[in-house]
């Protein structure tokens, strides 16, 4: 059932995704050779935490990690570990935060040090793709209208997306209907409204779309080993488009330290 909220809980989750914007901002200034997937986990989680947040997908559904780091051929839900990120990696890193009850969720992928001409137009293409779909975010367009933005500007320049993963609503759970595809064709599935609250996240590979899990049950990776990428943002459907709200606000960078 999908979940229309008001503007308390958007208000809410504004919040939620505005933490999760701070841990990507300062992950962009801080992420370099020589550290492991373990210390970027626990340095998102001090973020978190130090904002009044809890980290919403440590022990969700059993995963171990505060957040994911998915590390060149890992496409989604890398568990964070001993692997040393190393001069031109790839690591795509899925934050989610809880406020009060509310979560929001991003993921983006950063480059470690210099990375090849093939890892950067795979990281340009797949956010842009973010932003391809995202144009189609607005009351009366549906579900699959932003699928099929993505995989047609993904599959345009030269890249693949997986078909079993997908974004999804989101609110008091993580994971909330409906899901989003990140391909289809145009005109189907339920029709966006102003009130819901979506995740859309595109993942590409520069290779072909198959995808593996590993035997930890958790990391998926590229099954031709090509390099993967992932962007994602929570947005609020507005009454003639959207709102990003996995973004830094600054009306929010003062809020509620009394309460911390």
């Amino acid at each position: 059932m999908i979940t229309m909220k008001d503007e308390r809980e958007i208000d809410l989750m504004r919040h939620a995704g505005h933490v999760v914007g701070l841990v990507h901002q300062e992950l962009a200034k801080w992420l370099k050779p020589g550290l492991t997937t373990e210390q970027v986990s626990d340095f998102c989680e001090k973020i978190i935490r130090k904002n009044g947040c809890t980290p919403s997908f440590l022990n969700l559904y059993n995963f171990p990690g505060a957040v994911c780091t998915s590390v060149n051929d890992v496409v989604v839900h890398g568990i964070p570990n001993g692997y040393v990120l190393k001069d031109g990696d790839i690591i795509s890193v899925d934050v989610g935060a809880c406020w009060k009850g509310y979560h929001g969720d991003s993921a983006w992928t950063f480059a470690i040090g210099n990375v090849s001409p093939q890892a950067k137009h795979l990281m340009e293409v797949c956010e842009q793709s973010l932003y391809a779909g995202l144009e189609q975010v607005k009351p009366g367009n549906r579900v699959s209208d932003i699928s099929h933005a993505v995989q047609t500007y993904l599959e345009s320049h030269g890249c693949s997306t997986p078909r079993d993963y997908t974004g999804h609503g989101i609110g008091t759970e993580v994971h909330e209907d409906p899901s989003i595809p990140n391909w289809g064709e145009p005109g189907r599935g339920p029709k966006l409204r102003k009130g819901m609250c979506i995740a859309v996240e595109p993942m590409a590979h520069l290779g072909k779309a198959e995808v593996k899990v590993m035997d930890d049950n958790w990391t998926v990776k590229t099954a031709d080993h090509s390099l993967a990428a992932h962007y994602e943002h929570t947005v609020a459907i507005t009454e003639d488009g959207y709102e990003i709200m996995t973004k830094v606000h600054k009306e929010l960078i003062d809020f509620g330290k009394e309460e911390r």
